[in-house]
């Protein structure tokens, strides 16, 4: 897996996860209520399926999940890889976690065959993704919820997991929960 380094030197391995349960992600975020900061949305977010981690001295320190998530652009039926539950423990943020964990997880996204990546976050979240390799979307994307279809409230980008892919226009429909 990717690997990246701490400004110490020593190695952030990235290793596969069988699963990211609750007491995991307490165990990156020290137990915060509100880790993602997202609960002002009142959104039903749909679970990864696969799972990658950097631990730390046997701590698990960051979390990055996948799902492939169905979608139409355009009125066009297609697949996405979504990225979501990244999360880095507040006292390693800015040290290359986050990159070494998204880097890993996005490789893998690269073999599962959808033409993109897709995620949602916050506005101050949007510089670290684009670092990383990931375009801003202009379209709102109606998303799935238990009471009906919204659009979701925050940030939208994509990345192309195969040569040449891009992204095409036209409105855009996550056929699921956001992940």
């Amino acid at each position: 897996m990717t690997t990246d380094t701490a400004t110490d030197g020593r190695p952030f391995p990235v290793v596969r996860l069988p699963e990211f349960t609750r007491a995991d992600l307490d165990e990156i975020s020290g137990g915060a209520e509100d880790p993602f900061e997202v609960s002002a949305f009142s959104l039903t977010w749909r679970p990864k399926e696969e799972h990658f981690g950097v631990r730390r001295n046997g701590r698990l320190v960051a979390h990055a999940g996948l799902v492939t998530v169905p979608l139409t652009v355009g009125g066009v039926h297609t697949e996405a890889v979504g990225l979501g539950g990244v999360i880095v423990a507040p006292e390693l943020r800015g040290r290359g976690v986050a990159r070494a964990v998204v880097t890993a997880a996005v490789e893998h996204a690269r073999g599962l065959g959808p033409r993109f990546g897709l995620l949602f976050c916050l506005p101050d979240r949007v510089p670290v993704y684009e670092r990383l390799g990931w375009r801003e979307l202009a379209e709102d994307v109606v998303v799935e919820q238990p009471d009906g279809p919204v659009v979701v409230p925050t940030r939208r980008m994509w990345t192309p997991l195969r040569p040449g892919a891009h992204w095409p226009p036209g409105p855009v429909r996550l056929l699921s929960l956001p992940m």
